[in-house]
């Protein structure tokens, strides 16, 4: 084997690593958003993407999973009242991931609906507000649960 071919082989096998290191990564400026309506969805969208954050949409379960395990996104959001994309079972997808189970995840519900609120919880969601406050407050609440995040802190 000459040396550039010696050269060429290392490049292309780091090129390789650093491609793998990457896939495994967390994408700090990436959330996955779980809404398929979308008037809410563009909400989201406008709001997160003037803080500098990228956005994905996820509209159907093949969406979550294939979306998150492509871009191992900063956060994940979901509507936990969407009847078309099944929220309970978007998260019970993406605790199931070992690279996924760790990420942050902010939903929101209607008030009302207590059992909604503690069934997210008991799937692992960082943290549910009312339909209203995640959208009065979706900045602050995105940036105080990455936040949190880094720091360690869960709730």
């Amino acid at each position: 084997m000459t040396i550039k071919t010696a050269q060429t082989n290392q490049t292309n096998q780091n090129n390789e690593t650093n491609q793998r290191n990457q896939m495994n990564q967390t994408d700090q400026k990436t959330i996955l958003v779980g809404v398929t309506d979308i008037f809410f969805y563009t909400k989201v969208r406008d709001a997160l993407m003037a803080k500098g954050y990228k956005i994905e949409r996820a509209r159907t379960q093949q969406d979550i999973a294939e979306k998150a395990s492509a871009t191992i996104p900063s956060a994940f959001i979901l509507n936990m009242n969407d009847e078309t994309l099944n929220a309970f079972q978007a998260l019970d997808t993406l605790k199931a991931d070992v690279r996924l189970k760790t990420i942050p995840v902010l939903a929101f519900a209607n008030h009302e609906e207590v059992d909604t609120f503690n069934r997210a919880r008991a799937l692992g969601v960082t943290k549910i507000v009312s339909r209203n406050e995640f959208s009065a407050r979706l900045k602050d609440l995105v940036e105080e649960m990455l936040k949190g995040e880094r720091l360690g802190a869960r709730g």
